[in-house]
């Protein structure tokens, strides 16, 4: 199935997939296993500076899994370069990999991204992407890890 903007706006509005499985950590559990910056962009909804982040201009084939459960989220195949500064993908792996809110922060209404196994905020998702979806799912880089032994999370 190939998510449209009208489908992420149904999320966020009226409920979200159930997810596989669900990863509930305390907030001293998140800091002990994850950096810093991981911890300040994944569980106190941070954003990465433009351009900063390793996996940004990364095209290597893998699969993108959260850092914090490790739970499969978009596939390398999906990537795309968007021109601004943080991976982008066109489509989650699954439908429910990725739970969506709406986010009024910054004076602005978008839709966030996170993890629908453990809630890490991963970013953001705009209409402005290209197809079929027509989505642009704009991430931090700090909030993924790149399995290159993996090749389908399927």
């Amino acid at each position: 199935m190939t998510l449209t903007w009208k489908d992420i706006i149904h999320f966020a509005t009226h409920g979200n997939p159930q997810p596989d499985r669900r990863v509930e950590k305390s907030p001293e559990q998140w800091q002990a296993q994850l950096s810093p910056e991981q911890f300040r962009i994944t569980r106190a909804h941070g954003t990465e500076a433009p351009h900063s982040g390793a996996l940004c201009s990364s095209y290597e084939p893998g699969i993108y899994k959260c850092v914090c459960c490790g739970e499969p989220l978009f596939d390398s195949t999906i990537k795309f370069d968007s021109g601004t500064g943080w991976p982008s993908f066109t489509q989650p792996i699954r439908e429910n990999a990725i739970r969506y809110r709406k986010d009024t922060s910054l004076g602005m209404i978008r839709v966030e991204t996170l993890c629908n196994t453990c809630d890490a905020h991963l970013g953001h998702v705009f209409p402005d992407g290209p197809s079929p979806g027509g989505l642009r799912y704009c991430m931090n880089s700090l909030a993924l890890e790149l399995d290159k032994a993996a090749k389908d999370a399927s």
